[in-house]
């Protein structure tokens, strides 16, 4: 970027003026981004652009991205995560995915690890495709899976899979803190070499005395320090004062509910926070599918089989923009024209028309009208 990009893109009174309804208006269609952006990819008005920095490949299935946003980022809290934009043959596809760097990284950069999902668009393009100078848009950071303020004096965090990225943001941002307390974290991979953050992980056990890291490997049979899939004797030898713990939990459906079965048994289900990146698999009944699912503004027309409206939808041929599959971050809000609906997580029924839903965690109940 030129100098003169620089101040025309910092200065606050020239984004104050780029950012008018005059210059608006003069810059319709398209508007001043834009234009802005032959000279300065990364200067937005409204959006959070970032720059890619830096690509590492730490295992054969993940990706991990460094990025540096524009002055649009206002951070962000351990544990949210943002829904990530980048164009795929001229389309723009999102999905969410939890930063893992500390909430006070000296830099200001977000580091985003991703886990390759060999059915999966957006993480198989990143990771062939992610290189340095790539520019992709984020969204403000969500959700409340989060450390509580004042933090909790003894800390176990639970994760599997890519559920570790935000209990790896919890755990560099506590160590940032220096924090005094008592943090045990437990992390499920198949085996040894599917650890994103292995070496970071023995690094911080060995200059922490406060901080205990605990490795479960479901396939391999030798080394780490616990082997097969969560019980409460895993739970045990991780730490055996769990129950005066505040518990944070992330990874794939089994484990979560392995792990919440527990505490239900215990009865410390206050204690466990989570979050999860998948909706609840249903069992789907004749009753369900019944009724037809009209999509109104291709004018395609199925039978109902049940399943959500974005499941069935994709299996109709449509690709409607999606983030998180999970009910959170709106990216596949669609106007309902018609008919009854229920939401799979909360079981909520709606019978209101020109009304919006969420795709990915809505299901039809009888005909159904969606303006997709």
């Amino acid at each position: 970027m030129t100098l003169g990009a620089q101040v025309l893109t910092s200065s606050k009174l020239a984004r104050r003026v780029l950012s008018s309804s005059f210059v608006k208006a003069a810059t319709t269609p398209h508007g001043i981004d834009r234009y802005i952006e032959m000279i300065d990819p990364l200067w937005s008005g409204t959006e959070i652009r970032a720059e890619v920095t830096d690509v590492a490949r730490k295992t054969a299935d993940s990706v991990t991205l460094t990025l540096r946003p524009n002055s649009n980022w206002t951070g962000f809290r351990a544990g949210q995560f943002v829904r990530l934009s980048v164009e795929i043959d001229g389309v723009r596809r999102t999905r969410c995915y939890s930063p893992a760097c500390s909430e006070f990284r000296r830099d200001g950069r977000i580091e985003l690890t991703i886990k390759v999902d060999p059915n999966g668009l957006v993480s198989r393009h990143l990771q062939a495709q992610a290189a340095p100078g790539m520019i992709v848009q984020i969204s403000p950071a969500q959700g409340e899976f989060v450390l509580p303020l004042p933090h909790p004096r003894r800390i176990l965090l639970i994760s599997g899979g890519s559920g570790v990225t935000p209990v790896m943001s919890m755990l560099r941002t506590l160590t940032d803190k220096a924090f005094n307390g008592k943090i045990t974290f437990l992390h499920y991979s198949f085996t040894e070499d599917d650890i994103i953050y292995r070496r970071e992980l023995e690094e911080i056990k060995a200059k922490y005395e406060s901080i205990n890291i605990v490795h479960a490997y479901t396939e391999q049979k030798d080394g780490g320090d616990l082997h097969g899939y969560f019980s409460k004797e895993h739970l045990l030898a991780a730490d055996r004062h769990y129950a005066e713990a505040e518990t944070f939990l992330c990874g794939p459906l089994p484990l979560m509910d392995a792990v919440r079965a527990v505490y239900e048994d215990e009865g410390l289900t206050d204690q466990l926070h989570l979050e999860q990146f998948t909706a609840p698999v249903r069992t789907v009944s004749s009753e369900d599918a019944a009724g037809e699912l009209v999509f109104s503004a291709t004018g395609t027309t199925v039978a109902n089989s049940g399943r959500t409206i974005l499941e069935q939808a994709e299996d109709a041929g449509l690709t409607p923009e999606y983030g998180c599959r999970m009910g959170i971050c709106f990216s596949c809000v669609r106007r309902k024209d018609s008919g009854t609906t229920r939401n799979v997580l909360t079981g909520d029924v709606c019978s209101d028309g020109d009304t919006s839903v969420k795709l990915c965690v809505s299901e039809p109940v009888g005909d159904v009208s969606i303006d997709l």
